[in-house]
């Protein structure tokens, strides 16, 4: 009798980086595999962060077993905080992972309700209903990564996480290459891979070739030594602080997620700092510069991020002086290049030597190559491929690479988020769809900002504002001030004072046009005021501002 198709749905990180999080359903039983984060682009004025829309999930909630981690980036974990008062159900995740998701429910209050368990890739696979979730193995920029063997009664399916094949891991923690391979010949359905550096041919450098980099810089640097990179590059921190040890220096660091990230990850094993090589950062100006080093947030060009602050001179322990070296052991998301770019030439300004990803190899990206993608698919040996973790230019490059292997075009499965996608021995189809799409967090508001808000927001950030107040004696239907102009983003008011004038003028015959009229009702009141002033704007300015009037009754 043949099985029931197992469904799968990405609800984010799939023609798109970030917010990730792939619902796994068979049966009677779902499990959800990440929880992530993306952030804001330039168009969304005023947003935090964006979460994946979540509702499929709360209208099935008996049916959700648990949420499931590759590892503890924040496009990974990064909604779990936005998620679990909603959707309190157990999260399993390896040692490290689960360490920075608590880190991360504490500061939201929200850690004695969560239901955290700690995994292995030694383990035995967890049962979550009819499905069992198997931890292996991988590498990527943050140690204790997995890809994920997902058994279900129709199959296995290979989730693998975030990864790179690298043969020098810092840690030593190599790909488990024998279990991958041992999977692909029982059989493998479905395989949802990596497809972030789908563009780039060969292999992903080795981690440890940044560190080779790190000690030709600390040979040459007379003076201070400042590293920016992603506070959860564990593997990067380990090398700067080695680096530093092996040429006498001492380490201070900056920027909250940085000490965060670095005492869990102490704490947990992961990280392995001698005795006496950390200082405080006030520490800093007591000792010689050829003496320190300072690890530092920033290396996105982040407005209120350490590094960017020292840029702009704003930070209050840290000043930039000539003769420093910045090292941004990072390289920019997508959007960020200007901010990265801008701090980059900040520094210089102010006299450092900067050492970037342009000019030097002082940083590799977590993520495989074509020919790493080619190493795991070969492994695996699925039947059908779906790519994840790009944007619709990486998922078109995944795709020829993976032809070029022979597999036909029917046999990889591009979706969109929200897709319900169908797979069973034989069959891989996409079958409708499911509520999905962003969700933006806006300061302490969740989903409350739309399309609309956002709309207007840009509108405003274009056009400017103009509010025009006038004062109103209802019963009488007579007007006893105003009307008073105040603009902001439209015009520079000093400068404008006879534009304005005759604005008021306009204004003026409108509510005198009223008076005649006897017209009471505000909204018909509020649109002849916006219609005449704003073909007025229109036709001196050529710029037609959001009018905003307001009636106060007395």
């Amino acid at each position: 009798m043949p099985k029931s198709p197992v469904t799968l749905i990405p609800l984010g990180g799939t023609r798109e980086i970030g917010k990730n999080m792939t619902v796994v359903e068979y049966g009677d039983d779902i499990v959800v595999i990440d929880a992530g984060i993306a952030f804001p682009d330039e168009e969304l004025l005023g947003i935090d962060l964006v979460i994946p829309d979540i509702d499929y999930l709360l209208e099935n909630r008996e049916r959700v077993r648990g949420i499931v981690l590759t590892h503890g980036h924040e496009d990974h974990i990064g909604a779990l905080p936005y998620v679990l008062p909603r959707l309190n159900v157990p999260v399993y995740g390896t040692k490290l992972t689960i360490g920075l998701v608590r880190k991360k429910l504490e500061e939201h209050r929200l850690v004695r309700q969560a239901k955290l368990n700690v995994v292995s890739t030694e383990s035995r696979p967890i049962k979550l209903g009819s499905i069992a979730i198997e931890w292996i193995r991988t590498n990527h920029s943050i140690p204790d990564g997995a890809a994920l063997a997902i058994h279900t009664p129709a199959g296995v399916i290979v989730h693998s996480g975030d990864f790179k094949i690298d043969p020098t891991p810092i840690d030593g923690r190599r790909t488990d290459v024998s279990r991958l391979s041992a999977l692909g010949e029982k059989g493998v359905l479905a395989f949802f891979c990596d497809a972030t550096n789908a563009e780039v041919p060969g292999y992903t450098p080795s981690e440890k070739v940044v560190g080779e980099t790190f000690d030709q810089v600390f040979e040459e640097a007379e003076q201070r030594i400042l590293i920016a990179t992603f506070a959860s590059n564990i593997h990067r921190i380990q090398q700067a602080i080695d680096t530093a040890v092996d040429h006498g220096r001492k380490v201070a660091i900056a920027g909250r997620s940085m000490r965060e990230n670095t005492a869990v990850a102490e704490e947990l094993g992961f990280l392995k700092i001698p005795k006496g090589t950390l200082v405080e950062l006030e520490e800093l100006s007591r000792l010689p510069d050829n003496k320190t080093v300072l690890l530092t947030t920033g290396s996105q060009g982040e407005p209120m991020a350490a590094l960017t602050r020292m840029a702009n001179n704003d930070h209050r322990q840290v000043q930039i002086r000539a003769g420093d070296t910045v090292i941004i052991s990072a390289t920019p998301i997508p959007g960020n290049e200007s901010l990265v770019g801008r701090t980059i030439d900040n520094l210089f300004r102010l006299g450092a030597e900067v050492i970037y990803k342009e000019v030097a190899q002082v940083h590799v990206s977590g993520h495989a190559s074509q020919e790493e993608i080619k190493m795991m698919t070969n492994m695996l040996r699925p039947e059908y491929i779906i790519p994840f973790h790009g944007e619709y230019r990486h998922l078109a490059a995944f795709l020829k690479v993976v032809e070029e292997m022979g597999y036909n075009r029917d046999r990889v499965i591009i979706p969109e988020v929200g897709d319900r996608i169908e797979v069973s021995r034989g069959r891989g189809v996409i079958n409708g769809q499911v509520t999905s799409g962003p969700v933006f967090i806006d300061g302490l508001g969740i989903g409350d900002v739309g399309h609309i808000v956002l709309r207007d927001r840009m509108t405003l950030a274009n056009n400017g504002v103009l509010v025009v107040v006038v004062v109103m004696d209802k019963q009488k239907g007579k007007f006893l001030s105003g009307p008073d102009i105040i603009t902001r983003g439209f015009v520079y008011v000093r400068e404008s004072e006879a534009l304005l004038e005759q604005a008021r003028k306009q204004a003026v015959g409108v509510l005198k046009e009223i008076e005649e009229k006897h017209i009471t009702e505000w909204s018909v009141i509020k649109a002849k005021i916006q219609e005449t002033l704003g073909v007025y704007f229109d036709v001196v300015t050529g710029r037609r501002p959001n009018i905003l009037p307001i009636i106060i009754e007395v």
